[in-house]
């Protein structure tokens, strides 16, 4: 049966059709903001891959109060247009260009964000370790633009595809964060090998320049996570 069959008979289908949502995946930055209370305190916040807009539609609805006369701001990058959303600046761009990353500070007024979420994936060719792979890089690309805009103790959430060599992610996130926890919320199907990292109180070392030029640090000793839900 296709993938579409199976969407029509998933219940989180139904309820983003029901409550307005762009895609299911809505569901998923609910349920970890339920487990890690991310939203607590955030007044600037960035959604990297945010298209189609299902997790900005979230943050907006989450952190804007309708009357509130200096609303938190959400800035939603990706490299294809989206359909507007309120509270929410939209900027079409590159995550691993410096580029994107100043214009995302320009918008905070120098400031940096308190939140930084991605939940891009690339189109799953089927072949697992490519698969892994290539969203591995997309992970490292979204952890390198955020060390330019997150402030420290801020807090990072991306998707990872759980797999026989995230090892040395989770070494590599832990280099920059305290707190670095392997989540799947209930919307995640079972059959799927995506996971969420929440990586919380971000804290790079000591000295650390970012850089997009420069590759993320190649570590290779173990990390071990909790996984939660």
């Amino acid at each position: 049966m296709g993938k579409s069959s199976k969407d029509k008979r998933d219940i989180y289908y139904r309820l983003a059709k029901e409550n307005g949502y762009r895609a299911r995946s809505a569901f998923k930055l609910l349920q970890i903001n339920e487990h890690f209370n991310i939203f607590k305190d955030v007044r600037n916040v960035v959604d990297l891959c945010a298209a189609p807009g299902s997790w900005s539609q979230v943050l907006s609805q989450q952190l804007i109060k309708e009357g509130d006369q200096d609303p938190p701001k959400i800035i939603a990058v990706d490299l294809q247009a989206m359909a507007p959303l309120p509270g929410v600046i939209q900027y079409q761009g590159d995550i691993t260009k410096t580029s994107t990353a100043e214009k995302i500070i320009s918008h905070f007024q120098g400031g940096l964000a308190d939140l930084v979420v991605c939940d891009g994936a690339p189109d799953v060719t089927g072949l697992h370790d490519m698969d892994e792979y290539i969203q591995a890089q997309l992970l490292l690309a979204a952890l390198n633009i955020t060390t330019h805009i997150l402030r420290t103790g801020g807090t990072f959430v991306a998707k990872i595809f759980r797999g026989k060599d995230i090892t040395l992610l989770y070494a590599q996130l832990k280099l920059f964060f305290k707190t670095v926890t392997c989540s799947k919320p209930r919307s995640s199907r079972n059959s799927s090998v995506e996971a969420f990292v929440v990586c919380q109180n971000y804290s790079p070392p000591e000295g650390y320049v970012p850089s997009m030029v420069n590759p993320m640090m190649d570590l290779s000793y173990s990390i071990h996570l909790l996984l939660t839900f």
